[in-house]
């Protein structure tokens, strides 16, 4: 097995459709790609979906690769991609206001874990972390559980031990804290200009919070901090993700990117360069939701940074450790 032979396994890629297709076959098959995520587009009904799961494990089997991580934005509310008969829970915020806010997102963590593993998924990319006043026009309003990151922590980290001990990998984003953009990283680079004190008493709270309860994922922003890093989005930003995440906060679990396609990103540079450069700044799991034709051109710019000593191979091999971990956890 050749030192490249993994590099797949660092690659998080969507499917097209409801039946898995030549195309994502390929990207097993050739790339020795493992790891998924799950859309509305994917998603028929309970049956199907569970279909769809057992044939992406079985195209890893056969290709002799270790089982996948699947993963879907569950949230509920605003972001959830599984319809009826699947349970439908309303938005975070309005599960944080209930009258007994730890028993409401215990029961949606805890229902969600059990349909997700029923379904074949592992991993479900929640909680938001994101600390966003109510009625200010900040785009994470509604997906965020509050403005205080005291409880924002405190609620979150509920989530991810119910998740996680109904066996789905938890994910908290967007690190390193959306609640302040105004715009929609789907669509443009959102500024974040909080003064650094801020960033450290509103924003950081709640991960600090999510890597003590044991958080297996960490998702990234696709947003500049002003007061962190001027000139590059969280996504790309060694200062924020290895800096500051890693070695400040002592995270040491799965970094996975936001998609690479978004608007914030893709707007800039290529899918690929970006690839490259979240990578090298310290994400682990490069995440791509939709072009396979951009995935193979990302597997191949990492290749060739790789292979050109840009980004090192123990880098590799500690992304791969942390990988496993999770995979060895949930998968």
């Amino acid at each position: 097995m050749n030192k490249f032979a993994q590099l797949g396994q660092l690659f998080m890629v969507g499917i097209p459709g409801k039946d898995l297709d030549d195309s994502t076959l390929r990207l097993i098959g050739e790339r020795g790609i493992n790891n998924f995520i799950i859309f509305r587009r994917n998603v028929d009904s309970p049956a199907q979906l569970s279909q769809l799961c057992s044939a992406l494990k079985e195209a890893c089997l056969q290709g002799k690769l270790p089982p996948p991580l699947i993963a879907i934005d569950q949230e509920g509310g605003t972001v959830a991609r599984l319809p009826a008969p699947f349970t439908q829970f309303a938005d975070a915020r309005q599960l944080a206001g209930a009258a007994d806010p730890v028993a409401a997102l215990t029961d949606y963590a805890a229902t969600c874990a059990r349909e997700l593993v029923q379904a074949g998924i592992n991993m479900n990319l929640a909680p938001v972390l994101d600390v966003c006043p109510a009625g200010q026009g900040f785009f994470m309003e509604k997906r965020s559980l509050g403005a205080d990151p005291q409880l924002v922590g405190q609620l979150g980290s509920q989530v991810i031990e119910a998740l996680q001990a109904g066996g789905v990998a938890a994910c908290a984003k967007h690190f390193p804290g959306l609640g302040a953009a105004r715009l929609d990283p789907h669509l443009q680079l959102p500024v974040v200009s909080r003064a650094l004190a801020e960033i450290r008493e509103i924003d950081l709270v709640p991960f600090q919070q999510a890597i003590a309860a044991g958080v297996a994922a960490i998702m990234t922003s696709h947003t500049i901090y002003e007061q962190l890093d001027a000139s590059t989005p969280a996504t790309l930003s060694r200062h924020i993700l290895t800096d500051l995440l890693r070695m400040e906060l002592g995270f040491d679990g799965l970094v996975i990117t936001d998609d690479l396609e978004m608007g914030a990103i893709e707007n800039e540079r290529t899918v690929a360069a970006a690839a490259v450069q979240a990578f090298a700044a310290g994400a682990d799991l490069i995440l791509i939701c939709h072009g396979h034709d951009k995935v193979c051109q990302a597997y191949d710019s990492l290749m060739e940074s790789i292979s050109a000593g840009g980004v090192s191979l123990p880098h590799c091999a500690n992304s791969l450790k942390r990988l496993e971990a999770v995979r060895h956890r949930f998968a």
